[in-house]
């Protein structure tokens, strides 16, 4: 090992206490992992609900105290910078400290779900990848809304008709400058024709409810969500007794698991299942077929619940009822237990098959559930913990204090113009618990609403793959949840013979192409308009995401087998689709920039006009052209890789690459939308994918193309002042990432602020939009939950603490000034990961790259940074490199440790320290 300086130790002052007891956890006094603290089972618990009701006597002055210090107990405690983090993060980050109050990774509310008419909006979500439940909170009518990944419904499939011929007679009229005739032709062939199909959405499966009479009023009610557990827990007291339900649902058991428990009381409660009601008295829209076969039966402490979809296939639930004390009885299609210390609930459901057969083999299984609550929770955390520590990151300022604050207070000071470092970093946490929560390897892709719907025929449930699809994986190989890529990756893969036979039928091509819109029975487009029939991009920027995982995983069976063959079927649709103008350059037509219309062919009329495609069709959208030529560039590379490339092949890929148009600047110093002059530029707009070159992608950066990048920069500046109320949360959310990877941190931090304060509901779900008119966002009165932008923050953070491009790392590329302090744990970049942490107020810099597999990259400092120290550990790092850029060649393993300094007279301000 080579040693050069000294190793410091000042990052101890960002960590926190490490209890000798072989797991490191929290702050003295706050709250031990689970698998610890319920280590004794059920004689534990007791003392859990007695420690709980202690806590709730003194309200939440305990839980403020053990946070207010923030960091500050912590500042004292580990030495060894992000070593301490490091020996329990080398794999999963199992074991890793947890920073501040012990409310950092819980979302804690004092109220109920809210949204009057469709409570399911604010519940707090528990989930597996497949079942999910959200808890409502009430106290006397609880509900818990029970879903399934696979449960969909109302669809109306047809067969695709042969339309190809229609694509000469578009181009005939656009070559003639017709746009408008041209706009609806495909459209119009589709539906003489008689293809009309109706896309089908998720089916909630059913609710839960909880029934009881108060005896008092209640105080201290308390909702929560631990983000590090997915245990969903409700307390309150009611006269002298305490009472508390807590909910998860299980990884390792696909088993909803829900205790209700009582001190000084008892539990008298009746249990139900019944269909969802999607407001609070009614279930408008509720297929018929749901309601007139439903059967519900009770008998032998268990609930059986089951109805039958338009497949007719039945889905359904079982549920079993194990009180402790009291008596369990059945009347009515419904269980009531009286008299009870605790029950435990169990509930299974299923998705598809025959009732009868179903219930049998769920009852079975659910007999043979011995353990206890706390048991089987360890099992679940067991499974769902190491994908929630998989990365870490800690945003700090100068003091901690917001560490243990309601969440609904920060949403508050969000709400006033203030982002906390709090919020930021729970947002992060909270999306990619929402992410792990909602996928799995084997199921569905994650999806807009997450696995929480709540809705009868929802808004825009499908899978969307004109931005919002991507937006929610950008964040995955880089906070290390790569295995949670491969069910959208499987999703795509699985139909791609449906993708050939759209792309032959629709355009005459070879090759697939992808609507933007699908849902797990219908690959064949639904959404027949021109804003969605004429973008043809969605198979080349899904490939990037196949790439994606073959560069951050190393796994060359994958780039072969999976990769490589998917790449090349997006290639081929290019290369019949794209013609040859008059310069020799590619020309696509008709072309879509999603989901905007060119400037001249649109009046701007209030909402409907921001929401309108009145006119997409166009000729070379910028984004065709930035697709293709990253597609090409990664395919080329990949055959080198491999040696799995025909010369034929690879020269066709090589001459496309070498024809396509440059970029062009139009007159405001803005680059063009439409590389064509009969298309205007529209500012106005929610939809910024023409930014593509410069995020998600790496083609254009400040470095490499200084002119150009300004241009992409202008562009982003201007929809964001001109179009300010034009936004949607994922559009803040997109505009978030693209200003970090421009390396502009405040202007990033205000996106994820105008977000905040316009589309964040109380339980933190994203909406679509603004619904009260406050200006910052569309604003009309449908609101729909789109968890796009949940998961588009997570990938705005780590873009602004961490640039993972091919070959270099930059630390804090875009720092806001108020995250002045802070840590980073196991961030992935291609062949490693980085650990580092901060304190700008000090002018220190301290971190550790360790190589997964050979890794050779440059890495950047923050600007005004020296290096000062580095230990290196099995590398040929050249000793004299101070910065603020140095190779590191590490072998698979092997660490790097490096400590900098701010050099005088360039110590970032204090501002908002």
């Amino acid at each position: 090992m080579r040693r050069i300086g000294i190793w410091s130790g000042w990052t101890q002052e960002l960590r926190c206490r490490t209890i000798r007891s072989g797991r490191p956890w929290a702050l003295k006094g706050a709250e031990a992992p689970a698998a610890e603290a319920r280590a004794d089972g059920p004689q534990q618990e007791v003392e859990d609900m007695k420690g709980w009701q202690e806590e709730a006597a003194g309200g939440v002055k305990g839980w403020q105290e053990a946070g207010a210090g923030g960091v500050a107990g912590s500042q004292k405690e580990t030495a060894g910078g992000v070593k301490g983090s490091q020996q329990a993060g080398a794999g999963k980050g199992d074991g890793a400290p947890s920073y501040g109050g012990r409310n950092r990774r819980r979302l804690v509310l004092r109220r109920p779900a809210s949204w009057w008419g469709q409570l399911w909006r604010e519940a707090l979500p528990s989930g597996n990848g497949l079942i999910g439940a959200a808890v409502h909170g009430a106290i006397g009518s609880e509900t818990v809304l029970l879903t399934h990944a696979e449960l969909w419904t109302g669809g109306t499939k047809q067969e695709l008709p042969e339309v190809s011929g229609t694509l000469a007679e578009i181009r005939r009229l656009m070559d003639e400058g017709a746009y408008r005739e041209a706009n609806g032709l495909l459209e119009g062939r589709l539906r003489e024709a008689g293809y009309e199909p109706v896309r089908e959405t998720p089916l909630p499966l059913a609710d839960l409810k909880v029934v009881r009479t108060a005896q008092a009023g209640f105080r201290r009610y308390r909702r929560e969500l631990d983000l590090e557990t997915g245990e969903v827990s409700v307390r309150w007291e009611e006269g002298a007794a305490a009472y508390e339900r807590k909910l998860f649902v299980s990884r390792s058991d696909d088993l909803i698991v829900y205790e209700l428990g009582s001190r000084g009381g008892c539990v008298d409660v009746a249990l139900l299942l019944q269909p969802h009601e999607k407001g609070t008295a009614s279930r408008p829209d509720m297929p018929s077929y749901v309601s007139e076969s439903l059967e519900i039966t009770a008998a032998d402490g268990f609930l059986r619940y089951a109805a039958r979809n338009d497949d007719g296939r039945d889905f359904g639930a079982v549920l079993r009822a194990v009180p402790a004390g009291g008596r369990l009885g059945e009347d009515q299609g419904r269980l009531s237990v009286t008299g009870a210390d605790k029950v435990l609930i169990l509930v299974k459901v299923f998705a598809g098959g025959d009732r009868s057969q179903e219930w049998t083999r769920l009852e079975a299984e659910l007999r043979e559930v011995a353990w206890t609550y706390s048991e089987l929770l360890d099992r679940h955390t067991a499974l769902h913990g190491p994908l929630m520590r998989s990365a870490d990151v800690h945003l700090g300022g100068a003091g901690e204090e917001a560490s243990c604050t309601y969440t609904d207070e920060l949403l508050q000071e969000a709400y006033e113009g203030g982002l906390s470092p709090a919020l930021a970093e729970l947002m992060w946490a909270y999306g990619r618990y929402l992410f792990i929560s909602g996928t799995r390897p084997g199921g569905l892709p994650f999806g807009l609403y997450g696995l929480w719907c709540g809705d009868y025929k929802a808004v825009w449930s499908h899978f969307m793959a004109n931005e919002n699809v991507q937006m929610m994986y950008w964040h995955a190989a880089a906070g290390g949840l790569s295995e949670l890529i491969l069910p959208m990756l499987d999703y795509y893969e699985s139909r791609l013979e449906i993708f050939r036979d759209n792309a032959r039928k629709l355009y005459g091509c070879r090759g697939i192409f992808i609507p933007a819109g699908t849902t797990p029975g219908m690959a064949e487009p639904f959404q027949t308009v021109p804003v969605i029939m004429h973008w043809t991009g969605a198979a080349g920027w899904l490939a990037r995401h196949f790439y994606e995982y073959y560069r951050f995983t190393g796994d060359l069976e994958f780039l072969r087998r999976r990769a490589l063959p998917f790449m090349k079927e997006a290639a081929l649709f290019y290369e019949d689709f794209l013609v040859e103008g008059e310069d020799g350059r590619l020309v696509s037509y008709p072309s879509v920039s999603p989901e905007n219309t060119p400037g001249n062919y649109i009046s701007e009329e209030g909402v409907f006009g921001a929401m309108a495609h009145a006119m997409p069709t166009a000729v070379n959208a910028l984004l065709d052209f930035a697709i293709l030529k990253e597609l090409l560039t990664d395919l080329l590379e990949a055959v080198e890789l491999t040696g799995e490339g025909e010369p034929e092949a690879v020269r066709r890929w090589s001459v496309l690459l070498e024809r396509i148009p440059a970029y062009e600047v139009n007159g405001d110093g803005a680059v063009r939308e439409w590389l064509h002059p009969d298309f205007t530029d529209r500012y106005r707009h929610r939809h910024i994918s023409h930014i593509y070159p410069v995020f998600p992608a790496y083609e254009v950066s400040r470095d490499s193309d200084p002119a150009l990048f300004e241009a992409f920069a202008e562009a982003v500046r201007r929809r964001q002042v001109v179009g300010i109320g034009d936004q949607t949360a994922w559009s803040w959310a997109h505009l978030s990432n693209i200003y970090a990877r421009m390396e502009e941190g405040e202007p990033a931090l205000e996106c994820l602020a105008m977000l905040a304060r316009s589309c964040l509901q109380d339980n933190l779900y994203t909406v679509h939009n603004d619904w009260r008119h406050m200006g910052v966002s569309l604003s009309y009165g449908r609101a729909p939950v789109q968890m796009d932008a949940n998961l588009g923050w997570v990938s705005a953070v780590q873009e602004m603490l961490l640039l993972a491009a091919p070959g270099r790392v930059k630390l804090l590329p875009a720092l806001p000034a108020s995250w002045a302090q802070g840590s980073v744990r196991d961030l992935r970049f291609e062949t490693g990961r980085v650990s580092f942490a901060w304190n700008l107020q000090r002018g220190q810099l301290e971190g550790e790259v360790t190589a997964g597999r050979q890794t050779n990259l440059l890495l950047t400092l923050p600007p005004g940074f020296r290096l000062t120290a580095v230990e290196a550990e099995g590398s040929d790092w050249a000793a004299g490199c101070t910065g603020p850029s140095f190779p590191v060649r590490l072998s698979a393993g092997r660490t790097l440790k490096f400590t900098a300094e701010a050099e005088r007279g360039r110590m970032v301000p204090d501002e908002g320290m």
